[in-house]
């Protein structure tokens, strides 16, 4: 009984090294590229600028913002990013200041 007592101290010690070590490295990487002043064109970036620029845009929301683009046409405002699926206010907000049209 003994050992299960250690053996489940020992794993909810390295469960919790990962967890920490995770968040840790997540909270590093934050914003590569803060302090730099960035504009991107929303309307004539490819996914891959658009991944790597903006803030909160992985490859799959750069790809389904090219993709809208190219269905609906040129973005009239930073705001219109927000009829893309999965791009909120949130994200809009956090890249306002890089978004040119």
């Amino acid at each position: 009984m003994r050992a299960l007592t250690i053996k489940g101290y020992l794993s909810f010690v390295c469960l919790l090294l990962f967890t920490l070590t995770a968040q840790a490295a997540d909270e590093m990487q934050g914003d590569k590229y803060e302090g730099i002043d960035i504009q991107v064109n929303i309307n004539t970036a490819t996914s891959e600028e658009l991944a790597t620029l903006l803030v909160g845009v992985g490859e799959k929301k750069a790809q389904q913002i090219v993709a809208y683009r190219e269905v609906h046409g040129e973005f009239q405002h930073a705001d219109d990013l927000q009829q893309v699926k999965g791009i909120g206010q949130a994200t809009v907000d956090k890249n306002r200041s890089r978004i040119r049209l």
